[in-house]
């Protein structure tokens, strides 16, 4: 029995380390992709987000307003606003399935 205890206690440390890991991955694809327009925080108060006229991500109200299956797809694809004119580039040559799911889930974290 004590076992199974100490190896439950050890399976328990590497999930916990590998979940710490990932999220600096995701801050990490955050800070070098995003951050430039939508801001370290995701509030989108920088000169390019401002431009853009990018969403506050914070917002809870803006976090429902998605899937994360949307978040996911705009992140691949990009987004072209009403006239047509490129407001988010595309990230789906850069970044793999992965790294998109890692950054939708950063962008869920963002909420207040």
């Amino acid at each position: 029995m004590k076992s199974i205890t100490k190896y439950a206690g050890l399976l328990s440390a590497l999930v916990l380390c590998a979940s710490v890991a990932r999220a600096a991955e995701s801050a990490e694809l955050w800070t070098k992709n995003c951050a430039s327009c939508h801001g370290k925080d995701g509030a989108g108060h920088t000169k390019a987000g401002h431009m853009k006229h990018v969403k506050d991500m914070t917002s809870a109200e803006y976090q429902k307003s998605f899937t994360d299956d949307q978040a996911a797809a705009r992140i691949k694809e990009g987004y072209k606003g009403d006239n047509g004119e490129e407001k988010m580039k595309a990230f789906g040559s850069v970044l793999s399935d992965a790294e998109v799911k890692s950054l939708v889930g950063y962008v869920r974290s963002l909420q207040k």
